[in-house]
């Protein structure tokens, strides 16, 4: 968009003003889950997952069947979601990685500068806590603290809380910490989060919170989303970052859905374990079955589990439900589009792995659904998309510049009922240090393995980047549970070289659209 004229906002940023007399820009309302499988929704074709609200914006709009995280861990996924960048482009490519860079330039600074009101309410993860070293130190850290370095990458609002871990954490302060002592609970609720400790033979481990559903994590992150959207000004377009904490482990739900799901049969993914192809690969497979403790839980171990995790997924849909209602009775809702997605999946035992960090389907693949004014006529996309093509779709609908060096793709022709061109997408991790490693010991990041994958719809592919060392093969035409690596197959000579050379481009070039 090249603006026609400008005004300053109060902060004293440029607000471009190139807009229709009379023509308000939509809202727009990003709600975001953290480590959200892409098939445990109801309209993904899963019988058992109870998500009436998110089934509805399928209905009322378009989803897309095959999304695929930039990276499948919480950070460099996150980080290119705000950028529509890739991880190799921001240098984010593991959870150890830096913390993130305010001076980027990001979806929310694009809105703010057409004249979005911007807020975020949830975990945003754009920093490292260190709350390990700090707590070592024996300082006492209030979360709040960061809330200007958050508001810094675009938002004017910030309400942030983190993953469960850390409200157990002594001399740690977050606002919903606070609103559990107020009403005290604080003490159950911690005892319960130190027994699920993260590494510790119960890390996976299912219960039923001791909370009651309107003290969940989730029902405090959707009530003040709910407040602020209550009292935001309805005459200015807004951008809401609705980033909920669940299903992220540990695996505890609110007592009435994981009642709901107290019998329920759900089926156990693929077993095949990962084929070690090659030592560099090897190593890395070693790490994903040490994280998932593989080998010692067995399946009602597991079955429990995921009964918790579809509960707190059922969670996170009730409260999208009280959302969606609360912009009816505001007369929002024919104006806003809302857009739904994860940075990244859950394996809950599939190929007898936990987490995500792999390129396996359940932990690459997340949900992808845009639902836009007043809905449509809904529509599946099955061609392969990337979570950055969600945030340049962000961008366009608000008639916002496109982010500089954005690799993302607007979806908004598929939603008016044409067409995005077919374009394989790519996913990037590089492998953590192992807690416990000395500082000076651990290598430098350029002497890491970087794993980088490919999809085009039918082959997935996974090479170590800095060898050249081809590592995972997937037809998912012959092989939908990816139970039969064809990498050294000679009869897959040809793709092998072939995604080899995609891939080498893709880095040397970073995806960027010209």
């Amino acid at each position: 968009m090249t603006p026609s004229a400008s005004s300053d906002r109060s902060d004293g940023s440029e607000v471009d003003m190139d807009e229709p007399a009379g023509v308000r820009r939509p809202n727009i309302i990003y709600i975001f889950s953290d480590q959200h499988r892409h098939d445990v929704l109801g309209c993904a074709g899963n019988p058992l997952a109870v998500t009436p609200n998110l089934d509805r914006l399928a209905t009322e709009g378009v989803r897309f069947s095959r999304t695929w995280c930039a990276s499948p861990i919480c950070r460099p996924s996150r980080a290119s979601v705000i950028t529509a960048m890739h991880p190799h482009q921001h240098g984010i490519v593991a959870n150890d990685s830096e913390n993130f860079d305010p001076s980027w330039p990001t979806m929310m600074k694009a809105l703010k500068k057409v004249g979005y009101q911007t807020a975020h309410v949830g975990k945003s993860h754009y920093h490292q806590p260190g709350y390990r070293k700090l707590l070592e130190e024996g300082k006492t850290i209030d979360t709040r603290d960061r809330s200007d370095y958050v508001a810094s990458f675009g938002f004017d609002h910030v309400l942030e809380e983190f993953d469960r871990y850390v409200h157990a954490a002594p001399h740690v302060s977050t606002p919903y910490k606070e609103f559990l002592a107020e009403h005290g609970v604080l003490e159950r609720y911690q005892e319960q989060i130190m027994s699920l400790w993260r590494g510790s033979a119960t890390h996976w481990k299912g219960e039923t919170s001791v909370l009651p559903q309107e003290y969940d994590l989730t029902s405090f992150i959707a009530d003040n989303a709910i407040d602020w959207v209550k009292t935001v000004d309805a005459s200015q377009a807004f951008f809401l970052q609705l980033s909920f904490v669940a299903p992220h482990v540990p695996l505890v739900a609110d007592p009435e859905w994981s009642a709901h799901y107290a019998d329920a049969l759900i089926q156990r993914g693929p077993r095949d374990a990962p084929v070690p192809t090659n030592d560099t690969w090897g190593d890395y497979v070693k790490d994903l079955v040490h994280h998932a403790q593989a080998g010692v839980h067995d399946d009602e171990f597991l079955l429990a589990g995921a009964r918790q995790y579809y509960a707190m997924v059922s969670l996170i849909d009730q409260r999208v439900g009280d959302l969606l209602d609360v912009l009816e009775r505001r007369d929002m809702l024919d104006n806003t589009w809302i857009v739904f997605s994860a940075d990244h999946g859950e394996m809950l035992g599939d190929h007898q792995l936990m987490g995500k960090m792999g390129f396996y389907r359940t932990s690459v693949q997340v949900p992808g659904i845009i639902r836009p004014p007043k809905g449509m006529q809904p529509r599946v996309v099955d061609d392969p998309i990337s979570s950055l093509d969600l945030t340049a779709t962000i961008v366009d609908i608000a008639n916002a510049e496109a982010i500089q060096n954005s690799a993302g793709r607007s979806l908004k022709p598929a939603v008016e009922g044409g067409t995005v061109p077919a374009s394989p997408v790519f996913s990037t991790i590089q492998p953590i240090v192992p807690v416990g490693v000395p500082e000076d010991d651990a290598p430098r990041p350029d002497e890491k393995p970087l794993f980088v994958a490919i999809y085009d719809g039918r082959y997935r592919f996974t090479l170590e980047a800095r060898s050249g060392t081809p590592c995972e093969l997937f037809d998912h035409d012959r092989d939908p549970d990816e139970s039969s690596n064809l990498v050294a197959d000679s009869d897959e000579t040809d793709n092998v070289a072939g995604y080899t050379a995609q891939i080498a481009d893709f880095l040397s070039t970073g995806g960027v659209s010209q």
